[in-house]
Formats: C-alpha cells, structure tokens, sequence
C-alpha cells in the first residue's frame, strides 16, 4: 500500500508560488490536500490553474480555505472539520527590502502566525510539520562559500530574523514536547516555473525577488532590471547565489514529508534546499537573455542593505538524509521561467 494513500496534509500559503508548485506534486503523489490561504500575495487563479494541471480525478482531492493564520478562528474550523496527518507550512511576507521598511508587519505576519498554528495542531493532536524557512537565517556565514546545516545563525534583516525566531521556536517546542516531527527546510533561491508554463511566479507589486523582475523587463512591465551592487568581491561584481528550481524545491517537500511519516527519531532537524553552486546576478541574467533571446537592460544600483556577498548551500545533508537532490540547472530554469512568462506576460491576471 502507498504510504501516501489518502493521507491529509494541510498546505498554509499553499495559492503562492513554491505552494502551488508543491501542491501539484503532493496530489500527483497521492495525498489529500487542503490549502489555506489569504490571498495576501497570490491570486485564486493559481490554485484553478493546479486544478486543470492535476485534472478533475485529483482535484477532487483538493480543497482551498480562504483564511488568516492571524486569525485563530480560521484555522480551528479547518481542524474541527477533518483530520490532518502533518501541515507544510509556507505562508509567509518574504519581501527582505521591504521588512527593513515594514519590521512590524513582519513580525505580525510571520510569527504571530506560526504561533497560532502550533497552537491549534497540539490541540488536535497533529505534531507533524514541514517548515519553510531559508537561507537568509546564516547571514553572511564566517565560512564561505557553502553554508552548513551546523553553521552558527544569525540573521541580518527582519525576514531572516522571523525565519530564524521560527526556527528556534520549533526547536523549543521539540525540546518541551519530543513527540512532535519537524523539519526545517532552508531554502536557497527558487525560480523557475511548472515545464506546462500554466503556474508560475506572480508577485504584486512591484517584485522583490531577481528572477520575477528580469520576467516583467523582459516582456515590457518595468523598463530595466536594478542590479544592486557592482563591486563585490566576485567574478564579475555582482553577489552570488544558489538559484533552485520550482520542481525541484517541491520534491524536496515530498521527500521531507516521507521523512517525518518514516523516521520517528527525525526531531527538529534542518535541511538546506539548493543546488550547492552558486551563481551570479549577472550571469542569471546572460542565461535568462539566451533563454527568451530578449535583451535585458540593466542599471547598476548600490547595494541593497542586508544583502550578502556569496551564499549557497551545502547539499549534503538533504543528499544524505532524505535521498534528495536537485535535478535542474540555470538553463532549464531560465527556459521554464520564460516559458511561463511568454504565456502569461501579466501573471494570472489579464492585462488591465
């Protein structure tokens, strides 16, 4: 019998990008997903999208709450109503320019949150969680230039810091109550798009994040792409980064919900998801311009506060442990981010 038969997980932030993503390959997989969401940064769109991806058999399978995490009342009815085996917990502002600016609505947002769901999971019993966190909570790691799951943490920004407060609250709540499972997985940087190019990124607003803005120069939405800072002490000046493919950051969630189902020792354990190369700005956007054959213009800004130099990970751990590992490189990303940009040059939405 697959171990996954009809088994219910609970997908928080599951309409954004890595949720959508993963919440194809957990119905794939043969689970049972609910997804709560506030629509905060995605659109209902994306999950209709899934549905069509996933086909009607499998979208049976699946149910989207509208819902704050905020709001305890929200997630109570969804766990007085059914039972959950375990929750991937994604919801989360992921914005590090824009926690500098806004440290209040970070915090509210993302630990409040979390704070509430650990709650209500006790309450009913599910002590399985898988947890987004990231790459932001080494800060500018002593030893470079892979970051180690052991490192010593430290955050340099209010997003880093709500991942690493996250990270040690599950880790106290593990120390108290040792029958919970938790794995905490770090993720480097995600792009890329599902290879049907029906679900990808969609950022409102103005986005935060490199890929998503070489996408929106590329198809005329911003003029030119803001690369910030020019004079690190890299190849070529620009800060280097482990990009990671959508899909391949969705495997990496079924391998770690396999992990908690299997290995009642797991604990509080932490896995880097990436690649374990690292990229720079500049090159990303040569390979993006080779994979659209759209010229990016570029202007070069200062660097940003809070930014590092150089981070990508150490992927041994998650080699190891969970028997995973990334399958894509920089030119299958570019290829399937563009891919979904050309189809949907305005996101989900229709040009206004």
């Amino acid at each position: 019998m697959d171990s996954s038969m009809e088994q219910n997980i609970l997908v928080t932030g599951g309409a954004g990008f890595i949720g959508t993503h993963t919440v194809v390959k957990l119905l794939k997989e043969g689970f049972k997903v609910s997804i709560i969401d506030n629509l905060d940064n995605s659109v209902l769109e994306a999950v209709d999208r899934v549905r069509e991806l996933v086909g009607p058999n499998l979208s049976k399978k699946l149910e989207f709450n509208l819902g704050d995490l905020r709001n305890k009342e929200d997630i109570e009815k969804l766990f007085s109503k059914q039972r959950f085996d375990a929750v991937i917990h994604f919801a989360a502002l992921k914005g590090v320019g824009e926690s500098v600016g806004i440290p209040r609505r970070y915090y509210d947002n993302n630990l409040v949150g979390t704070i509430n769901l650990y709650e209500t999971m006790s309450k009913y019993n599910c002590k399985m969680m898988v947890f987004s966190s990231s790459a932001t909570v080494y800060g500018e790691p002593k030893k470079i230039p892979a970051c180690v799951e052991d490192f010593q943490l430290k955050a340099l920004n209010p997003y880093g810091r709500t991942k690493l407060f996250l990270e040690e609250i599950a880790r106290d709540i593990h120390r108290a109550e040792p029958e919970w499972r938790i794995v905490l997985l770090r993720y480097f940087n995600p792009v890329g798009a599902h290879e049907s190019g029906r679900i990808g990124e969609d950022p409102k607003g103005i986005p935060n994040n490199l890929m998503p803005y070489i996408q929106q120069v590329a198809v005329g939405r911003q003029p030119e792409l803001n690369v910030y800072g020019h004079d690190y002490p890299t190849k070529d000046g620009s800060a280097v980064r482990d990009y990671i493919h959508v899909m391949d950051l969705a495997d990496g969630h079924i391998a770690a919900l396999r992990k908690l189902f299997t290995d009642p020792k797991i604990g509080c354990t932490a896995y880097n998801l990436g690649t374990g190369r690292g990229t720079s700005v500049l090159e990303m956007v040569a390979a993006f311009e080779k994979a659209s054959g759209k010229k990016i213009p570029m202007k070069v800004c200062p660097r940003r506060p809070g930014d590092s130099t150089v981070v990508y990970a150490s992927t041994e751990k998650a080699e190891k442990e969970l028997g995973w590992k990334a399958k894509y490189g920089v030119d299958e990303m570019c290829r399937d981010q563009w891919n979904w940009t050309n189809n949907n040059p305005w996101g989900y939405q229709k040009k206004l």
